[in-house]
């Protein structure tokens, strides 16, 4: 009898275990699908950018027949990047910069301090996400016209400010009220104020949203294309994405040269990812409170 048992527990374990590993494998496959769905857009205008106009028209999802490097050279000058590149930059860090401050701080107060307005006043930015960007421009052209902020950076900067402001005061009040109040109570009790709390203790253990909110906030910059369409007309400061418009021409497009101006401008935003990728998947709250 007692082997019957232990036969049966064996037997168990064992098929417990290939469930677990069939999971497993099913999970990996599904993740190796999907990965491959979202890098083969990629890795299709990567090849495209060695093409010339023809190779591409004949065959679009093969290699190409000749590696034309030169198209990137073509991409540099027609799509002006070390102008146009420059001006992304700068004006894409800056806003980012002011956007995730404001917004941590903002977040900061909604999520652990209670106030009488307080729930108003998050309501009054998530709001600001149902604001469609196109029906803004003509006040807003205006409006930096009346302020004399038409063809500079900071006419730039602040929309992309106003308009990232929503979707980061949600990510980062939605992440920072899952905190323990043990936290606040022990810094209290050290004698920390409350923008010590913030900036020592919230802040770091905010990184992960922190990461979100910069990727988010940097693509949406980097890839805006109506404000700084109708904000900026000088052309020592416009940005990359109406450099690339230069590819279309009236009547023929060069797709090989385009292919590989898109290939230079996504190459910020992959960066970006890499830097931040280990906290996009580290959580930074376990541990922070013991006993």
């Amino acid at each position: 009898m007692p082997e019957q048992v232990y036969h049966n527990i064996l037997v168990q374990n064992k098929t417990a275990k290939v469930k677990k590993n069939a999971k497993k494998t099913l999970i990996y496959l599904l993740l190796s699908i999907y990965a491959v769905v979202n890098i083969y857009p990629i890795i299709w205008m990567v090849l495209n950018s060695f093409k010339s106009n023809i190779d591409f028209a004949k065959n679009p999802f093969s290699f190409p027949k000749e590696w034309l490097v030169q198209n990137y050279q073509t991409a540099w000058e027609t799509a002006r990047l070390d102008v146009y590149f420059l001006n992304s930059l700068i004006v894409s860090t800056i806003a980012v910069i002011f956007t995730v401050f404001f917004g941590a701080l903002a977040s900061y107060f909604l999520a652990r301090i209670s106030f009488k307005w307080g729930k108003y006043i998050y309501s009054f930015f998530i709001f600001g996400m149902l604001i469609p960007i196109h029906a803004t421009l003509v006040p807003l052209f205006l409006q930096m016209k009346y302020l004399g902020l038409l063809n500079t950076h900071v006419g730039l900067v602040l929309p992309y400010i106003a308009f990232n402001l929503p979707i980061t005061v949600f990510i980062l009040t939605s992440f920072m009220k899952s905190f323990p109040t043990d936290i606040e109570e022990s810094a209290i009790m050290d004698g920390c104020g409350v923008f010590r709390i913030f900036w020592s203790i919230i802040l770091p253990m905010t990184r992960p949203a922190l990461a979100t909110v910069i990727i988010l906030n940097f693509i949406n910059n980097w890839n805006e294309f109506s404000f700084a369409l109708v904000l900026i007309n000088e052309e020592s400061l416009k940005t990359l994405p109406l450099g690339l418009a230069n590819f279309a021409g009236q009547f023929t497009t060069n797709y090989g040269a385009q292919m590989a101006g898109l290939t230079l401008a996504i190459i910020p935003t992959i960066i970006i990812y890499m830097i931040l990728e280990e906290y996009l998947v580290k959580g930074m709250t376990a541990g922070a409170v013991k006993g």
